[in-house]
């Protein structure tokens, strides 16, 4: 089996073929991406595997835009995915969401609390767990969207600093000093419940 790098070049220089392949190796992490990105209405309707299923698909049909485009391969992935994200979100809740400009399918709080609540597994803790998730859920609630969002790309889909400023088009130096902001919200609030 051919690394990614290798594979890349051989799907740049026109086969198609190998795109499965590739897929596979970014496929958690986009699944993750989804669930923490899918509004929380959406849960009981729509499937993570299903929405990154789509994903797929959607890219299939574009590779001819990926070998013109010169940003990595995960990244082009995960544009793809932030549009079939938007146009689920509109299809089940409608067009109104956000102004077409400025329309992106953030990270939910629903999906970062249950992330980290979801560590704490011990009995003694099981009470804990959904109290530390509504707290958490507040508390993200409470942060500026940008700041959620950094948070999320940097620490739960490990993306760097300069994608992160690419993704929001803000300078690198905003997208740090927004990652330790809010990383440092979040520590503070679980630092109330000590190591899970």
């Amino acid at each position: 089996m051919d690394d990614e790098e290798t594979l890349i070049v051989r799907l740049r220089g026109g086969e198609d073929d190998v795109f499965g392949a590739l897929f596979e190796m970014h496929r958690m992490r986009l699944r993750r991406m989804v669930q923490f990105r899918i509004d929380s209405r959406l849960l009981s309707r729509v499937d993570a595997d299903d929405v990154v299923q789509d994903i797929f698909l959607d890219a299939r049909q574009r590779l001819y835009a990926f070998r013109e485009d010169a940003r990595s391969l995960g990244f082009w992935l995960r544009l793809i995915a932030q549009q079939t994200l938007i146009d689920l979100h509109r299809k089940h809740l409608g067009a109104s969401m956000r102004t077409a400009a400025r329309e992106r399918a953030f990270a939910q709080s629903h999906g970062i609390s249950g992330f980290v609540a979801g560590k704490f597994t011990s009995p003694s803790q099981a009470m804990m767990r959904e109290e530390l998730k509504q707290q958490l859920q507040q508390s993200l609630e409470s942060m500026d969207e940008i700041d959620r969002e950094v948070l999320v790309l940097r620490h739960f889909e490990d993306l760097a600093n300069k994608e992160v400023a690419d993704l929001l088009q803000i300078g690198e130096n905003a997208a740090s000093n927004r990652y330790v902001r809010a990383l440092g919200r979040l520590k503070g609030l679980l630092s109330q419940f000590g190591p899970p």
